[in-house]
């Protein structure tokens, strides 16, 4: 009577995945089966079997995985809070002592303008109004 060897059988202390169906690898790498199919499945080994089925193993799509790893942007910087003030300070002090001598808006606005002081945003042009928007600002925040 022949003797009969049986190959050792070692128990797995839990189940391992070894290889991913074209669906599954797609849905492990969040992206479509046909983007999995067009551009990802050329790039990696498979197992293809007499039937049909291309199975993608586990290792193939972890080191694609890891070969295209971006690390996350940092974080921007967080913004101060408030709104910065527009208007440099000296401005803010010339036009509060023309206001204060009785020289009316119109007047600062064409001294500014001839002056070559740039706005609160970087423009050339003051307006009589954006004079009054500054006293205005400056008499709240007194």
């Amino acid at each position: 009577m022949p003797v009969i060897v049986t190959p050792a059988v070692r128990v797995a202390e839990e189940p391992q995945r070894l290889v991913y169906t074209r669906s599954q690898a797609a849905q492990a790498l969040g992206v479509s089966q046909t983007t999995f199919t067009r551009r990802v499945l050329p790039l990696i080994e498979t197992v293809e079997m007499p039937w049909g089925t291309v199975y993608v193993p586990v290792d193939e799509v972890e080191r694609l995985v890891s070969d295209h790893l971006v690390p996350a942007p940092e974080p921007p910087a967080p913004a101060p809070p408030g709104r910065p003030r527009a208007v440099p300070d000296e401005v803010v002090r010339r036009i509060q002592k023309a206001d204060a001598s009785g020289t009316s808006l119109g007047q600062i606005a064409r001294d500014l303008n001839a002056t070559g002081t740039p706005t609160a945003h970087g423009g050339a042009q003051w307006w009589p109004s954006t004079v009054r928007a500054v006293l205005r600002a400056t008499h709240r925040a007194a």
